[in-house]
């Protein structure tokens, strides 16, 4: 799915091929700011997850593709979870260093925005990237989310970090 705003970028459904992305998505520099590397057990199961969302098409997991080159540079996705009494969306990404400042992250941003909205399930996506990833933040800027401002949030499971709390009204 792509529009004409964001012909740069297309987003498609995790597939069964992803799992040599995943793991370059698992390389240290990518993983700084998200509790670091996780095993290849946690990976292969992050794998079967990102394929098989949950029962309904209220979650989702993306590759990125760059054009005009066709090559998946990353993933993107949101999913539902509880969040301060109400549920909401939660959305997240990563793109490989060597795509990085193309405003890939951004275009496939809005693609999701789109998808997510279009559902009218929820009334707010949010994204919890780290205080200390001002590229991330950068991202939630452009995309038109509000900064809530910080919080503390356990990702990975027993793993907690600094995040900004950034909602955009769907």
């Amino acid at each position: 799915m792509t529009t004409p705003a964001d012909a740069n970028v297309r987003i498609e459904p995790w597939a069964e091929g992803d799992l040599d992305l995943l793991r370059r998505i698992n390389a240290p520099e990518m993983m700084e700011h998200l509790g670091g590397p996780e095993s290849e057990e946690k990976i292969l199961a992050r794998h079967q997850r990102y394929l098989k969302p949950g029962d309904h098409d209220s979650e989702a997991m993306f590759r990125v593709v760059a054009l005009p080159e066709e090559e998946a540079v990353g993933n993107i996705g949101y999913w539902e979870r509880e969040w301060r009494g109400e549920t909401v969306y939660e959305t997240g990404w990563s793109i490989l260093p060597e795509f990085s400042g193309r405003g890939l992250a951004t275009a496939a941003g809005r693609l999701v925005v789109e998808r997510a909205r279009a559902e009218r399930r929820h009334r707010f996506l949010h994204a919890y990237p780290s205080v200390d990833h001002p590229a991330s933040n950068a991202i939630c800027r452009k995309l038109g989310f509000t900064l809530l401002g910080a919080c503390d949030f356990e990702y990975p499971p027993g793993h907690l970090m600094r995040c900004n709390d950034w909602r955009l009204e769907l």
